[in-house]
């Protein structure tokens, strides 16, 4: 079960420096603040952006810890440590900044720096509960679960009645065996946040371990009911009938077989609910129908799927969008002095309509006018990856970065090729694509880089 603890709430707050000096231009950094206050975290980063290179000569911690911020909750949490870095290298008293930059650290599951993190900051401010949150934290997720209880215990002295930390605190009780302590814990946490999902479900697997199948299933229906989607929570539901032996639903109720057929519906591959589907068959005296299940469920245990990258859903429409923009950003010059931007146009052209090795024919000739077409490189880079040829259309990306440092798109698509190479560090492009402005990047940070 995950517990998601957001970035210190009071991150916003940490600009202690006057901001009336910058009024006779635009204030970036302010302007950054509101948008991260509103949730904006795409165009407040670009600001930061702004404000950093604006302050170059005199850095401002502020601007960088609050880039690292939004990049945080874009899920760039490699990013985010890269600001924090520099935040701290700045301010190295700046504890809002170790305790965000161990939350990235946590996020990436190295909860060894994140409590060194963590330490540093409750050294700097004793009195600060999120620390102590987060650290307990990184504790549980260490297994180190009466540590993290004691954490949980200093941060609910300093925040009482504070659901995230109750719930975490449940989930380690309930680790250590203490099902009857976890769900007084999750009772509390319910009462202030009645709608929480994964309160309902952490409360519901410490009845289930305590065998109370029927308070159980009753907080797995409340948990589909809130949120239909997850085929997860439907097994567990259909796990508490099948104990019940209520095996198939009467008078308009669903019964185990049902919530199988859901969870499997949602998820075809949930190899628990495939099992379950066959159990309840066998139950219900359809053995052919039960030994298909069982099989299934084999032959999806043996199988590791590999892991599909971005690479596969980065179709037509997204790339007709990247060279959609390049010719928007092109002005219309004299043929005389233009005929690389023929051949540009035309590759772009022929790029669209699926045939990309004419494609790079083109961009060649348009190079060949113009060495130093930035655009070029990346259209034949994205021609040559579609046609298999990684390791040059990196290449085309390096020399179009090269050419223009601020190519957001040849980032990303750079990114994206490392990813399908399984270069990791092309979670690092794609971070500085989305620096650049390319909000797209943090959809793929989201899914691949943590």
């Amino acid at each position: 079960m995950k517990f998601k603890v957001g970035i210190l709430a009071f991150a916003l707050l940490a600009c202690h420096f006057s901001l009336s000096a910058q009024t006779a231009e635009i204030n970036h950094l302010e302007i950054g603040l509101n948008q991260n206050k509103t949730g904006n975290y795409a165009d407040a980063l670009r600001n930061f952006s702004l404000e950093i290179e604006k302050t170059a000569a005199n850095p401002n911690p502020i601007a960088f810890y609050n880039r690292g911020f939004a990049k945080y909750n874009l899920k760039d949490f490699q990013g985010a440590i890269l600001d924090f870095n520099k935040a701290l290298e700045l301010k190295s008293n700046y504890f809002e900044a170790f305790i965000a930059r161990g939350q990235s650290f946590s996020k990436q599951d190295n909860h060894p720096l994140a409590i060194q993190d963590y330490n540093e900051a409750i050294r700097l401010n004793p009195l600060e509960g999120t620390a102590y949150l987060s650290r307990g934290i990184s504790k549980n997720k260490l297994e180190n679960y009466r540590g993290a209880i004691t954490d949980f215990n200093k941060s609910l002295e300093l925040l009482p009645d504070y659901a995230p930390t109750l719930a975490v605190r449940a989930d380690s009780k309930s680790k250590l065996g203490d099902y009857a302590g976890s769900i007084e814990d999750y009772n509390k946490a319910i009462e202030i946040t009645p709608k929480r999902t994964n309160y309902l479900s952490g409360r519901a697997f410490a009845k289930m371990k305590i065998a109370d199948f029927k308070g159980a299933l009753a907080d797995f229906t409340e948990v589909v009911k809130l949120s239909p989607e997850k085929s997860e929570e439907w097994y567990y539901s259909g796990l508490c009938k099948a104990q019940l032996e209520n095996y198939r639903g009467e008078n308009g109720e669903k019964g185990a077989l049902e919530d199988f057929n859901k969870a499997l519906e949602l998820d075809p591959e949930n190899i628990e609910a495939m099992y379950g589907r066959g159990f309840v068959k066998a139950k219900l005296g359809d053995q052919r129908a039960a030994m298909e299940d069982f099989t299934k469920a084999i032959e999806f245990g043996n199988n590791e799927n590999a892991k599909i990258l971005y690479t596969a859903k980065l179709g037509k429409i997204q790339l007709d969008e990247i060279r959609n923009g390049l010719v928007d950003r092109t002005k219309m010059s004299d043929m005389s002095a233009g005929r690389a931007e023929v051949f540009f146009h035309r590759g772009l052209a022929k790029a669209k309509t699926g045939d990309p090795k004419s494609a790079i024919d083109d961009y060649n000739r348009a190079i060949s006018f113009h060495p130093t077409y930035a655009d070029a490189y990346f259209q034949r880079g994205i021609a040559k990856s579609s046609l298999g040829d990684q390791r040059n259309a990196i290449q085309d990306c390096n020399n179009a970065i090269e050419l223009n440092g601020k190519f957001a798109e040849a980032y990303f698509i750079r990114g994206i090729i490392k990813l399908a190479l399984n270069d990791t560090t092309g979670c690092l492009d794609l971070s500085k694509a989305g620096e650049l402005g390319y909000a797209a990047a943090y959809n793929v940070i989201r899914d691949y880089c943590n």
